[in-house]
């Protein structure tokens, strides 16, 4: 209170001490030679109480709470974020000196005082990626908080109560899942520390409108006050003032009131210091009397409390527990109408909906329109600690003449352990080639009941991974030919003059020719050192062109791709070379990506690739690191013996029978020291044998081994068996004869 003249006895809360109203103030005036504080110090005895003793056992209670936690998370540090416009070291170290009681890390971010409130809003954002952070703090002037700005906090970081789902969620009662203002908290902790009565009580909050005000006017009404709210220039305020128990002030630029405003016993509550911030350790030199003072480190205190509760929540996510699912009711027809007809008549769940349903968050998730998307790696980190579940592979299945194989089963079966056995459960399927979509074999969507809906787009380019693979390989294929041509046509000098161009007048060389260097055992760095033998080897890897194994592809089933000539155009100067395309799904790059377990280990398979050899016998590989790993064959069976055993033990083939070229690459392979790599056998899916025709269980045949080839950066080597083909051909009458659009709805039709 900053007039002169103090009319009546009152209730202050202060920093330092608890005023109780007095029944003989004497009016005193500043001429007098005192202040409104001298006057209450003189005339009122205070019941006193140490808001430091609060503190205290809030932080001590956080620090217990977090100790907890790490029992069963013993690396788990939060973060509390402050932003800030301007610097305030001061600030900090209070912060930090408190965390550090707790156990908690403070990270403090300063924008310029200046700032925009879309930089403020880009510094949230990348603060609610942050793992590492568990709430965040704007301590920022009330011109920055903008709703805007208020609501790009997380829900589940926005430790000060400032979004409007906190605030929501209070008023509604739902203190499991919310955040309170940690001022308001403080002022509610202050009332009941001194059992001030509040049933019936009218209080009244002066000031503007915002998530402060709504949450304290809820707390209040919550513990049985009447409460009225007013601002500054409202006409009725000095009356609500007079017929208030309690009055809370909540701007930091108000004049004050006149002391003839307050009744005798009513209390005051200043909240100017807390909404400011002020330095933390200012109140404790404050004058004893001064209003509101004390809420500042108490506020801090319960915001510190709330990063710690934010952690708690964080890892109860974690922990495995149902997922909250809610199954698509299903209808079944009978007849059983055609697979896209019952695609269609099912709306799909948004997947935005579907991926809270079973746990996933929001920036988990990378939406490819509305019925899909694709899960962030970030997923593996955050369960990392939960255990692992079983893994069940649906595999070697003919299909029957309605359809059911591999996919249908599977999506079936999941249908089953999910939506009736009430088990978290999930489908895995490879995203279907439009090769066989549009050939004989028709979508991969599963069918009938039990089918990936919207069928069209699982069907169709999905998420465009097939074509991100066919790029990557068929970028690989066009340096393969380009580096053979220019090293057939260009000196040394010319190619390393290109290779390690001068720019700016500066020679250097990439990290992957460095590494490069290193591989041939060149100790340089100084493209200039380099002798004239040095850049021979440097510049020329020498390719044969017949003995070039990385093959072009495409997602379409041609067969005239099988076998063809490039390079018959005068620009490439009669370097023709024989080559086949393969399809899409062949592609060495698909199986890494199938089998890869993250990006740094994608990364290092695609540096393994093998595209061919040196017309000297060495192998070459193309990628980010030029290294082999050569496994000791002599561990292991020879390949011909691992095909010979699973001809026999699985397929139940009396032998296997070579191609010379089948044989003549794996003596190559055994050269260069592949023999040890696993064996994947390629061959019809329609019988056990060979041959399409033969079904049950087969015997007494000869297994043909056609061809041979590794995958070197996926790890194995696969045999062609008999007539398996990696470039399907079209049939007579292929599917896409069905497959139409209609122009009005947009739909495509045919599909199946």
């Amino acid at each position: 209170i900053t007039s002169a003249v103090v009319m009546a006895s009152y209730l202050v809360i202060s920093p330092s001490s608890f005023l109780i109203s007095g029944s003989d103030v004497t009016p005193v005036s500043k001429t007098n030679g005192h202040t409104a504080t001298t006057a209450l110090k003189s005339y009122l005895k205070p019941q006193r109480f140490d808001p430091k003793v609060f503190v205290s056992d809030i932080v001590q209670r956080s620090r217990e709470e977090l100790k907890a936690i790490r029992e069963t998370n013993p690396g788990l540090k939060p973060t509390l974020a402050i932003i800030q416009a301007g610097e305030d070291d001061g600030l900090l170290e209070v912060n930090k000196k408190m965390a550090g009681k707790i156990g908690l890390n403070v990270m403090q971010i300063c924008l310029p005082r200046q700032c925009t409130e879309e930089e403020v809003i880009e510094e949230i954002l990348r603060l609610n990626e942050d793992s590492r952070v568990y709430g965040i703090f704007l301590n920022l002037p009330q011109s920055f908080l903008s709703k805007s700005v208020r609501n790009a906090v997380k829900p589940q970081k926005d430790v000060d109560g400032v979004s409007d789902l906190n605030v929501g969620r209070v008023v509604l009662g739902d203190q499991r899942d919310s955040f309170a203002s940690p001022i308001a908290g403080a002022v509610l902790e202050m009332l009941a520390r001194h059992d001030a009565p509040l049933i019936g009580k009218m209080a009244v909050l002066v000031g503007v409108e915002g998530p402060l005000k709504a949450t304290l006017q809820f707390l209040l009404q919550n513990n049985g006050m009447m409460v009225q709210t007013c601002q500054w220039s409202s006409k009725h305020l000095q009356k609500q003032i007079m017929d208030s128990d309690l009055v809370i002030l909540l701007e930091t630029d108000h004049k004050g009131l006149p002391p003839t405003w307050l009744r005798p016993g009513v209390a005051v509550i200043n909240l100017s210091s807390a909404l400011m911030e002020e330095h933390p350790d200012s109140w404790e030199h404050r004058a004893e009397a001064e209003s509101g003072a004390g809420v500042g480190p108490l506020s801090g205190a319960l915001r510190m409390q709330h990063v710690v509760r934010s952690s708690r929540r964080w890892i109860q996510e974690q922990q495995y527990q149902p997922w909250r699912l809610r199954p698509l009711k299903l209808q079944p027809l009978s007849p059983v109408p055609s697979d896209i007809e019952i695609s269609r008549a099912q709306t799909p769940k948004p997947i935005s909906q579907l991926a809270q349903e079973v746990g996933l968050l929001p920036e988990e998730l990378e939406a490819y329109g509305n019925t899909k998307a694709k899960v962030h790696l970030s997923l593996l980190n955050r369960l990392q600690h939960q255990p692992n579940g079983k893994y069940v592979l649906v595999a070697g299945i003919t299909p029957t003449p309605l359809g059911e194989g591999k996919s249908t089963v599977t999506i079936g079966l999941v249908q089953a352990l999910s939506a009736h056995l009430k088990l978290n459960s999930f489908a895995c399927l490879r995203q279907p080639s439009q090769g066989p979509t549009f050939g004989v074999k028709g979508g991969a969507a599963g069918g009938g009941y039990a089918q990936v809906i919207p069928m069209e787009e699982f069907n169709l380019h999905l998420t465009g991974d097939i074509h991100a693979i066919t790029a990557a390989n068929n970028l690989v294929a066009a340096a393969i030919d380009a580096r053979i041509l220019h090293e057939a046509t260009q000196s040394d000098k010319a190619l390393y003059s290109r290779l390690v161009p001068s720019v700016n007048g500066v020679r250097c060389f990439s990290p992957i020719q460095m590494a490069r260097l290193q591989h041939l055992g060149i100790n340089k760095s100084d493209p200039s050192d380099l002798t004239p033998e040095e850049v021979r080897a440097f510049v020329r890897l020498d390719l044969d062109p017949e003995k070039v194994t990385w093959q072009r592809v495409i997602d379409t089933n041609d067969r005239f791709l099988r076998k063809i000539t490039v390079g018959q155009a005068n620009t490439e100067k009669g370097h023709a070379r024989q080559t086949q395309f393969d399809i899409a799904v062949a592609s060495e790059i698909m199986a890494i990506l199938a089998l890869t377990d993250g990006l740094a280990d994608m990364r290092a398979r695609l540096g393994r690739m093998v595209v061919g050899s040196s017309r000297n016998e060495h192998c070459y590989v193309f990628g980010v690191m030029q290294c082999l790993i050569v496994l000791k064959s002599e561990v292991y069976d020879s390949i011909v013996e691992k095909i010979r055993t699973i001809a026999q033990k699985v397929y139940g083939a009396d032998d296997i029978e070579l191609s010379p070229e089948a044989q003549a690459k794996i003596d190559y392979y055994n050269q260069q020291g592949f023999g040890a790599l696993p064996i994947c056998m390629a061959k019809t899916h329609l019988s056990l044998s060979h041959m399409p025709e033969k079904k049950g269980v087969p015997t007494g045949f000869i297994l043909p081994i056609r061809d041979i080839r590794a995958s070197i950066g996926a790890g194995f080597i696969y045999p062609l068996v008999g007539t398996m083909s990696t470039m399907p051909g079209l049939p007579t009458r292929p599917c896409f004869y069905d497959i139409d659009l209609d122009p009005v709805t947009e739909e495509i039709k045919g599909l199946f």
